[in-house]
This record gives structure tokens, sequence and C-alpha cells, in this order.
């Protein structure tokens, strides 16, 4: 984790980029600390974290919506790809399954991105803290450890088969909406179809999400960079890859030390708290964007 926050101190050496947009110093303090937690919640919890990554940057530094929902999915997918080697390693990745559901994800994200040119930011922000409810009653929810069980009824092999290939298709092409339209990795959503579905325990459906989080977010990424800008955008699509670069190195490290802690906290209390803290966020973007909107 050393080597992660010295790059990141390095790069934050020079926060002109990040000033620029009108961040106030504690603003940007609370960011940098918001990108940590981000790191920390995906090393302790597996999902649920990156969702804040947009409003960190859109109210605490200051980013447009849309540029910051291409930063957040730059940042939220090289998280998860540093994850997903670690649990490539640990041999807590199932490949086959994460393909199942990040190909049909890529069309699901090229098409979340281009539909997304056309949206408001505003309303973009109001589908994401429709997420972030979603996301805080998942987490609230008991989660169940084992993946499901045979319940005794034999169904023929072809239909059973063909049946769980269109669900993964039908559920791959709308996560990765979900993922390119508003920029959020989808771990909460992916870890329950991966146990329920594929029927993967939970810990090999956690780093097996990690690897379709960062695959879908990549696509995401090369398909806001070359469709360019609508005509009718409200401003221009602009990158800040010095806040990229930031947020992902103090997220890294975040991921390292939350998975260093993972298993040793009592995570059920862990997730709670995070619901909570989601739930509110969530009213909170809500409120905003109905007001604004209005």
């Amino acid at each position: 984790m050393t080597a992660w926050a010295a790059i990141g101190l390095a790069v934050l050496a020079d926060t002109t980029a990040l000033t620029s947009s009108g961040a106030v110093p504690w603003s940007l303090l609370a960011a940098l600390v918001g990108a940590l937690l981000v790191g920390v919640s995906l090393g302790l919890l597996g999902s649920g974290g990156a969702i804040l990554t947009v409003p960190i940057l859109t109210f605490l530094v200051g980013h447009d919506e849309k540029s910051a929902i291409v930063e957040s999915l730059a940042i939220v997918g090289s998280i998860a790809l540093v994850g997903a080697i670690r649990a490539g390693r640990a041999k807590r990745v199932d490949y086959r399954s994460a393909l199942l559901l990040a190909i049909p994800g890529f069309i699901g994200t090229a098409g979340g991105a281009h539909v997304a040119q056309f949206v408001h930011g505003g309303v973009q922000l109001a589908v994401l803290s429709g997420l972030m409810l979603i996301a805080a009653l998942l987490m609230l929810r008991p989660r169940n450890e084992r993946p499901a069980s045979d319940d005794g009824i034999e169904a023929a092999p072809a239909r059973s088969s063909t049946l769980v290939a269109i669900q993964g298709f039908s559920i791959g092409v709308a996560l990765g909406f979900v993922t390119g339209f508003v920029g959020v990795g989808g771990g909460f959503l992916i870890v329950p179809t991966l146990v329920l579905l594929r029927r993967l325990p939970m810990g090999l459906a956690t780093g097996t999400s990690l690897l379709v989080i960062a695959l879908n977010a990549g696509v995401g990424v090369a398909k806001y960079l070359t469709q360019g800008n609508h005509p009718g955008a409200s401003s221009p699509l602009s990158v800040d890859w010095t806040t990229v670069v930031v947020f992902s190195a103090v997220g890294i490290g975040g991921l390292l030390l939350g998975g260093r802690f993972a298993g040793r906290l009592p995570e059920r209390r862990l997730r709670q708290v995070f619901a909570v803290f989601l739930l509110l966020m969530a009213l909170g973007i809500a409120i905003e964007q109905a007001v604004r909107l209005g």
C-alpha cells in the first residue's frame, strides 16, 4: 500500500487541476478522504463503495456531472482491476462467469453511454440516487453466504442451461447499461447475480464481480471518449486525468488497506452503517436534483 500512497502524494503535489474547478481546500481534503473510503469499502465489503465516486467528484471536487461520470468509470475501473488481479492470484475469480456477464455488459455499457449524451446530467444524478437507495436496501438485507442449492426438482438440462444463458445475457446487458449511464460499477447488483444465477460462493462472487466491473468500466470510458460531445450538450466533456490518477491511487491504497482487515471486522455491522450513509446521501441528492430540475 505504501507504493500507491506515494504515487498519490506525488501527483497530489500539483493540485492545480483539482483546485481549478472551484474546489476549496477543505472540500479537496474531504474528496480525498472519500476516495480512500471508496477503496476501503471495496476491500472490506467487495461492493457498494464505488457508487459514491460520482457524488464525490460532483459535490466535493466541483466537476460537472458528465465529466464526473467518465472520471468515475476510469477511477472505479482502475481500483476494480487491481482488486481483480489480487483476487485472481488468490483463485477467487470465476473467469467463465465473469465473461458471461461482461460480454453482454459491453453492449449495455456502450448503450448506456450513448443514451447518456442525450440526457441532462441532473437526470443522471437523480437516477444515481435511486440506485444508491437500492444499494442501501440490498446491503441491509442479510447476506446468503452459500450458493443456491438444488431443491430436488430436476429440470431438462438443455432448457435449464438455455434459460440461464438468456437470464445471464439480459442481466449482463442491464448491468452494463447502468454502468455506462451513471458511471457506477454495479457490484451491489453483480454479486447477488453471481450467487443466485451462477451459484458461486460469496467470496468467489465478490472477486469475480471486480473483474466484471473493471471490464465494463473500461468499455464505458472508451465509449465516452470516442463518441465526443452531443451538439445539444450543456457543457463540453472534459476529463481531468490528474483527478483520475490521484483518486485511483488513493482508492487502490484504500482497497489494499481494507483487504488487510477483511474478515477481522464485523462485516454485518459495517454494511449496516454504510447502508445508512448511502440512504442519507441518496435522499440528499434526490432532493437537490428535484429542486434543480423542477
